[in-house]
């Protein structure tokens, strides 16, 4: 079949449009989401039923990087709170729902603390908390501190000489170390015995006027001694004396002296955990105290009965997307990213730069919280967000929003499914892409996923652990920077 000069000339110039157009529509990056796997993994977290996890291994105690300081590397196993406490629902939605419920209040503490700091709340304005000890059991004024929240995640350090082995809370949002001791005026159940002071060489208790004691926001006196209590956003709180102690990291080595609270009165959902371990920026936080040059950690998925390591001085992974790391004038606890956009799909959205700046008065900013469960942002950036994934999922069924979820999709149908890639975005054009179980969540058993950010009206976003999960996260403490690894869990 012949074909005329014109014919030719018209099927060339169609083909050029063609490309052209093909060019101007970049091709949408997508991630592979496995529905039924993580339905298969919601049902394991209701029915598993923790043994005795073993404390320690040779593996989970040998650093995963090298080292070039002169700082000991100090590695502990973590581990995911539903691995250690069975959950006592029997619905994988109601799970959920106490999770949200518990992470807002988390988050409502959060933004509380910063406001007091923003507007130079003084600890003598701060408000009795009214708590259960008898005066017998501990008889003094106490004051609340600021709402700081508890987190997900269990490590397991040592305490005492001869050291005794005990699961505490991970919390990079708070600094106060601390953990159950006898006598109890009301201690809540824990997995592993109580700690008994007089069982300890190196119990000592701090004086009054000590400046660990005057780093305190909420602090007290009785017979010379400090007396300390912390509150937490979900009505949690701890009280009791402020001391010093042994705390030994398994088999990588132990640091005397560490400002720690023995609490003898200590309510709330801290249930399975011995206590807490502060990570936060400030000086008595474990990380400062045993002046760390850096410290990691990777979260497994909280339905995951698997673990990782928490480690101290072990450097960024050679691979990680780096960014920086900045602390605020008005608050010395909270470590803040320098987040800079989002893309979805492999497409930047389309937000204002300066929604994620913290200003010269300490007002937003991003920090990034192992504590909060799902990521907070601006209202503004969040819609801008979520649109740009509508958008694109256009062919998932979607469904009714759940809790502080308003988009959710109907994925009971499917064993998997194709959906745009979601990045964060730093300084110096650095972006981390999430895997999407990172961003799309099982709000049930049959088969309900919805999009794991929420807006919020305050000035401050958070990176919570949902979006961290399965990425080990770096905080180098001495250049002021933070990395993002997907291979070092």
């Amino acid at each position: 079949m012949a074909y005329s000069s014109s014919s030719i000339h018209f099927l060339l110039l169609f083909s050029f449009l063609f490309t052209s157009l093909a060019r101007l529509s970049p091709e949408t990056t997508t991630t592979t989401l496995d529905v039924a796997s993580s339905l298969q993994q919601a049902q394991h977290i209701l029915s598993f039923d923790p043994q005795c996890v073993e404390p320690f291994s040779q593996a989970q105690n040998q650093p995963l990087f090298s080292n070039s300081s002169s700082s000991s590397v100090f590695s502990v196993p973590l581990h995911s709170r539903g691995s250690l406490h069975k959950t006592h629902h029997t619905d994988y939605k109601n799970l959920v729902l106490s999770r949200l419920e518990r992470d807002s209040s988390r988050v409502d503490s959060l933004t509380t603390k910063l406001l007091f700091a923003l507007n130079g709340v003084e600890k003598s304005e701060l408000k009795p908390v009214p708590t259960k000890i008898q005066a017998e059991a501990l008889s003094t004024p106490i004051i609340s501190g600021t709402s700081q929240g508890s987190g997900d995640y269990f490590t397991r350090v040592g305490v005492g000489s001869p050291a005794k082995q005990y699961y505490v809370v991970l919390d990079t949002g708070s600094d106060v170390n601390w953990i159950q001791c006898e006598p109890c005026a009301d201690c809540y159940q824990q997995s592993d015995p109580i700690f008994n002071p007089s069982e300890s060489s190196t119990y000592s208790p701090i004086t009054c006027k000590s400046r660990q004691c005057t780093s305190l926001e909420v602090t007290a006196c009785r017979r010379g001694k400090c007396l300390y209590q912390v509150s937490y956003g979900d009505g949690s709180y701890t009280v009791g004396d402020f001391v010093t102690e042994t705390v030994s990291f398994g088999n990588s080595g132990n640091i005397k002296g560490i400002a720690l609270g023995c609490g003898h009165d200590n309510e709330g959902l801290f249930v399975g955990a011995a206590g807490l371990l502060g990570l936060g920026g400030g000086t008595l936080s474990l990380s400062s105290q045993i002046k760390a040059t850096s410290f990691s950690y990777c979260l497994v998925d909280r339905d995951s009965s698997g673990s990782s390591t928490l480690d101290f001085n072990s450097g960024l992974p050679a691979d990680s997307v780096v960014a920086p790391l900045m602390k605020s004038v008005k608050i010395d606890t909270f470590y803040y990213v320098g987040l800079t956009g989002f893309s979805v799909g492999g497409q930047p959205v389309q937000i204002a730069p300066e929604l994620f700046d913290m200003d010269d008065s300490g007002e937003g900013g991003v920090i990034i919280d192992c504590g909060t469960a799902i990521t907070r942002l601006q209202t503004q950036a969040y819609n801008a967000l979520r649109d740009a994934f509508v958008k694109l999922t256009k062919d998932l069924p979607s469904t009714s929003g759940v809790a502080l979820f308003d988009t959710c999709y109907d994925l009971s149908s499917r064993s998997s499914v194709k959906v745009p890639t979601v990045s964060f975005h730093f300084g110096g054009g650095k972006s981390l892409d999430l895997p999407a179980n990172n961003y799309l969540i099982p709000l049930d058993s049959s088969g309900t996923f919805c999009f794991a950010f929420a807006p919020t009206s305050s000035s401050m976003s958070i990176i919570g652990n949902v979006q961290q999960q399965g990425t080990r996260v770096s905080f180098d403490l001495v250049d002021n920077r933070i990395g993002f690894s997907s291979h070092q869990c």
